[in-house]
């Protein structure tokens, strides 16, 4: 079986699919891997280093015309499923709630597409869910480069001329994101405090030391799959009005809260952002996906009141080389998953455990239950 990784168009994006050892792995399972010429040089990876490793050179073209499998970090454009060969396996992250012409696209081309995103969030599928993996680096960017651009420091200073006071932080979801976001701000010696709709996470929070604030907004939860369920107009309503307080005191803000396929909720409101301190900081982690501020513009920062919002995209890209080092460990775990070892080759199951939940397009059709459905 021979699989294809190669560079993804999308500006700025530095991390790779596969890893030098990562094609080691997959060699020694049997399989062809090719790798594009140049693909790892913006996080130091050689060609030198690929081949050594196993790996055969190539063109993006060629890769995607003869792999049998092809492993990308984005989803890819329209020119290059054309040509991709009928029954080729594609993985990457798909973005399948929000790209329903590409999805037909995949279909009708004879693609068996799985979404990483879609990976189940279960305890057999914890070394593959590579949203999770990248997740945790956004917290941990998001917060370092809010320490970069605010003007004071995070943690508390005695000094000769008097005490410094170290910097409040708000941290708006606790997900893995935000509990990387947690655990980094308290790690710089930030006070912070955290909310997320959840209870259930209360005690995850507080085991960073954080305080948990407490907002009574009725009945909430989680999906089976971990994410927070979205909340009423009313129960938003609730949200940022006792959430204002907090953020007229911070000196940074972090939002991460999502829902899994849809529009990000708005929670911090401009009228909240007037009340904040000039100089303040906020990081909106939630932008790929609408965002959680108001105002907040994708792959910008903008000042508004004097307040900073920052609306960066591809926050793990922050951090290429150790996010394309967990990446390549999520591909080759989810790729040893369903090896046959008599054909060496990967076998596309519907029905199995994980590949069901993450299966978006096989035999020409749309097969994930949540997209049809």
């Amino acid at each position: 079986m021979i699989i294809g990784a190669v560079k993804d168009t999308f500006v700025d994006e530095n991390r790779v699919a596969l890893t030098p050892q990562s094609v080691n792995r997959l060699i020694k399972k049997g399989a062809q891997v090719f790798i594009e010429a140049g693909m790892g040089n913006p996080i130091h990876f050689s060609d030198e280093d690929y081949t050594k490793a196993g790996a055969t050179l190539s063109d993006h073209t060629s890769i995607l015309k003869t792999a049998d499998m092809i492993l990308r970090v984005r989803k890819p454009s329209a020119d290059e499923i054309a040509s991709l060969k009928s029954g080729t396996v594609h993985i990457s992250f798909l973005d399948p709630f929000n790209e329903k012409e590409l999805i037909q696209t995949l279909a009708s081309k004879n693609v068996s597409s799985f979404s990483l995103e879609m990976i189940p969030r279960t305890t057999l599928a914890q070394k593959m869910d590579a949203l999770s993996s990248q997740a945790s680096l956004a917290g941990y960017t998001a917060v370092v480069l809010a320490a970069e651009r605010i003007k004071k420091i995070f943690p508390m200073m005695m000094t000769p001329a008097g005490t410094i006071p170290p910097a409040k932080v708000f941290i708006v979801g606790a997900g893995v994101a935000g509990l990387q976001a947690i655990a980094t701000a308290k790690r710089l010696g930030a006070r912070v405090d955290a909310f997320d709709t959840r209870p259930v996470v209360k005690e995850q929070v507080q085991s960073l030391g954080a305080k948990f604030v407490e907002i009574d907004l009725g009945e909430t939860g989680q999906t089976q799959s971990g994410y927070a369920k979205a909340l009423t107009p009313e129960q938003l309503t609730l949200q940022r009005a006792g959430m204002a307080k907090i953020c007229a005191q911070a000196d940074v803000i972090i939002t991460t809260a999502q829902l899994f396929g849809r529009k990000a909720p708005i929670i911090i409101t401009s009228d909240m952002i007037k009340g904040m301190k000039p100089g303040s900081i906020i990081v909106d982690l939630a932008v790929d996906s609408g965002g959680n501020v108001e105002g907040a513009v994708a792959g910008k920062e903008i000042d508004m009141n004097g307040v900073t919002i920052i609306g960066l995209t591809n926050m793990p890209g922050k951090a290429a080389l150790d996010a394309s080092e967990m990446l390549a460990a999520n591909f080759v775990n989810f790729i040893e998953h369903g090896w046959n070892k008599e054909t060496n080759s990967f076998d596309v199951k519907p029905e199995e455990e994980i590949q069901k939940g993450c299966l978006i397009t096989h035999n020409g059709r749309i097969v994930n239950p949540q997209l049809k459905a």
